[in-house]
């Protein structure tokens, strides 16, 4: 279960059995979309696909192998953007924020106009960069009886 709280104020609420999973803790984002029209560092090449309310952003290096990735799904004016991620041998290199863009690109000519996105930690780091801000804390709550 997660929520917009601070973990520490949410452990009191809890049934038991149920505890803050205070490695998860992450941070609510948001941002004003706009066009980028941001373009794949040398080697790479960017694909997307959109299926059912759904844009997946896929960048291949020159061998056509997978770099990174990510979704964003379509709500009305918002894009909820997910599973953003790098393969550790191509980090460092812009291909995150080429995601972001990329999937922000595509959202805003499908009429979305605000972002938004639960980040890690060092995710925030790459959201902020960005141009994306932290709202609230996410706190998530797991059952273990």
């Amino acid at each position: 279960m997660k929520m917009p709280a601070e973990p520490g104020d949410v452990e009191s609420w809890l049934s038991p059995g149920w505890v803050v999973a205070w490695e998860e803790t992450g941070h609510l984002m948001a941002a004003d979309l706009t066009v980028t029209a941001s373009r794949p560092p040398e080697g790479y090449g960017v694909t997307v696909e959109y299926l059912e309310g759904v844009i997946r952003a896929r960048v291949s290096d020159a061998a056509g192998r997978p770099a990174a990735q990510g979704q964003a799904a379509l709500l009305g004016e918002t894009a909820v953007m997910d599973r953003v991620v790098t393969d550790a041998a191509h980090r460092r290199r812009g291909l995150g924020g080429l995601v972001m863009r990329t999937l922000a690109d595509e959202a805003v000519t499908r009429g979305a106009s605000t972002g938004v996105l639960g980040a890690t930690d060092p995710g925030r780091a790459l959201y902020e960069t960005l141009g994306w801000k932290k709202h609230a804390t996410i706190a998530e709550c797991v059952y273990q009886p």
